[in-house]
């Protein structure tokens, strides 16, 4: 794993009085390798060994202290990714028909026009943003 992802999951854990355990290294390196948000069935077919207890116990944790962030899908699972300003900014792709959730890099045109449209409609400045694209995915058609 990336030796800077690391310190910097230390440092948010010690910041919320947490350790950076065994098993939040595993949940950290099982995110990271996976390029999309995982739902906990995913992380504990990726991650074996991990209890499903353990793995939503430290996951909460995880999320609290910045780590990593939940996600939601159309279906009733949470997905679970590294929080944005570890894992690079992205948007989300999400399949309505069978729940699927896929990272998408936006473009940067893309990235100033939705800025120039909050801005424009309502004087807002933009400083972060989440945006999801929810559709059928190639599978389910």
């Amino acid at each position: 794993m990336d030796r800077q992802l690391d310190a910097e999951v230390a440092l948010r854990l010690a910041g919320a009085d947490q350790r950076y355990t065994r098993v939040r290294r595993a949940l950290v390196e099982t995110l990271a390798a996976a390029g999309r948000p995982l739902t906990t069935p995913e992380i504990l077919v990726a991650s074996p060994g991990l209890s499903q207890s353990s793995a939503y116990r430290n996951l909460s944790v995880l999320v609290g202290a910045g780590v990593a962030r939940r996600v939601s899908g159309t279906d009733d699972h949470g997905r679970f990714e590294l929080a944005e300003d570890l894992s690079g900014h992205h948007h989300h792709i999400v399949c309505y028909s069978c729940g699927k959730v896929a990272d998408i890099a936006p473009s940067p045109r893309l990235e100033r026009a939705l800025d120039e449209a909050a801005r424009a409609a309502t004087g807002f400045e933009v400083t972060e943003h989440r945006f999801d694209l929810v559709g059928v995915c190639a599978e389910c058609r």
